[in-house]
């Protein structure tokens, strides 16, 4: 009987069995659960927390760095700087040490990045202000050069490296031809700065070195740099500029000497190879000179310098052709062996002004007359205050007036084609 209508079945149902394997199976499955909750997960790692690693402290990579600094390694010891910074990105004395290698390795662009973030860190920073200004002076930036180390000699006046940076920016400046009437006075009174408050710093002994190389006091400038050297032999710079005083004062085999270790510690600066080169072509040994003049344009193949220095040396041995070859690009430009551009020196007063007017000798001394006159016109009228650059303007019109005369090439050179390294009389060339 029931009640019809009513949602409610007063019928008893029959009742199903249940299946003994479901029953296994959900035994089983609440056995593994238990087993996992147990035994497998405490030993996974949650998902949203980072994975626990062993990690150096970062004062293990600075030790590691100045290790490696004071053997002279610098590519491993920034590598190790870097890894100290990874770890320590707030400390800015890492990014500091990195920058002054990173100078002394001549990477300036890493330079001025890390010293920029040292100053993020602590924008008054005296120490990485210095490097900073120290930094633009190399990249020939000097008004930012010159306002960043005075920024850095107002945050700290006792900054000794500061002053003896700002002597560089402003010798720079002088050679340049950017500086004032009394740049070189700024530069001396910075260097006495710098001596005043550390006598003995490699930083005051280095600057000091340059202000006595530019004011021709090569005797004294040796003994500081030597005595900067002995503080620091690991920095090819300054190997550069004691060979750079040796070779004035004619002590050639110690130069190269210089020039050579300023190759180990940084081989890829063209530098030290054109300066060994140009130290056997005032010495006479003009084989050995070409052979390192080649090798410093592989390093810098797009360094117009390298490929002036070269002509002058074929333009010495009297291969004129090869002369107007290298001497071309030089001035004019052109696409290195490595399929690089070269971009051409614009004529100017210096050594532009040599590259230009030996390549009108060496085309005139082959009898192309069309190309080297325009040359020694152009010569004549920019570089009017230089007598030996007018003496050799006319020169090439002497020898192109006998071309013209007699016909073909000349067979008799003027005294034009004799070398000099200093450049000082007229009628020479200077050598590379």
């Amino acid at each position: 009987m029931y009640i019809r209508g009513s949602k409610w079945n007063m019928t008893r149902k029959k009742r199903r069995r249940v299946n003994p394997f479901t029953v296994i199976f959900l035994l089983l499955a609440i056995g593994a659960v238990v087993f996992f909750d147990r035994w497998i997960a405490p030993t996974v790692p949650d998902l949203f927390m980072p994975t626990l690693t062993a990690t150096r402290p970062p004062e293990s990579y600075i030790s590691d760095a100045q290790e490696l600094e004071a053997a002279g390694k610098y590519t491993q010891a920034i590598d190790a700087y870097k890894q100290a910074i990874i770890v320590d990105p707030k400390n800015p004395s890492n990014f500091i040490a990195l920058a002054r290698l990173e100078i002394y390795t001549t990477n300036y662009q890493e330079a001025l990045d890390d010293s920029a973030n040292a100053l993020l860190i602590n924008p008054k920073n005296s120490v990485a202000l210095a490097l900073q200004g120290w930094i633009y002076g190399f990249m020939g930036d000097y008004i930012k050069a010159e306002g960043a180390l005075n920024n850095a000699i107002e945050q700290d006046p006792n900054n000794a490296v500061a002053y003896a940076y700002l002597t560089e920016v402003y010798l720079d400046m002088v050679n340049a031809g950017q500086g004032t009437l009394d740049t070189m006075d700024k530069a001396i009174a910075a260097s006495k700065s710098a001596q005043a408050l550390a006598p003995e710093s490699l930083e005051t002994h280095r600057a000091r070195g340059l202000v006595l190389e530019n004011t021709s006091n090569y005797e004294e400038a040796v003994a500081e740099f030597e005595a900067a050297i002995a503080i620091n032999p690991n920095i090819a710079d300054l190997h550069l500029a004691l060979g750079r005083n040796y070779k004035v004062l004619q002590r050639y085999d110690e130069a190269i000497n210089e020039f050579s270790r300023a190759i180990s510690l940084n081989p890829k600066d063209s530098a030290p190879y054109s300066l060994i080169s140009g130290t056997y072509f005032t010495n006479g040994d003009d084989v050995k000179a070409l052979q390192y003049a080649q090798d410093a344009l592989k390093v810098g193949p797009t360094d117009p310098y390298l490929y002036g220095n070269i002509g002058l040396i074929y333009w010495e041995t009297k291969d004129y052709q090869s002369a107007v070859d290298a001497l071309r690009i030089a001035t004019q430009g052109g696409v290195a062996q490595s399929g690089e551009e070269v971009k051409g020196l614009p004529l100017d007063y210096g050594r532009p002004g040599y590259y230009y007017y030996t390549l009108g000798l060496a085309l005139a001394n082959l009898g192309q007359c069309g190309e080297a006159l325009p040359i020694a016109q152009s010569v004549a009228s920019n570089l009017k205050t230089d007598e030996i650059a007018q003496y050799n303007a006319q020169e090439i019109i002497n020898i192109c007036e006998q071309v013209a005369k007699y016909g073909g090439v000349p067979t008799v050179t003027s005294e034009a084609t004799q070398s000099s390294d200093s450049g000082s009389s007229a009628g020479t060339t200077p050598g590379p």
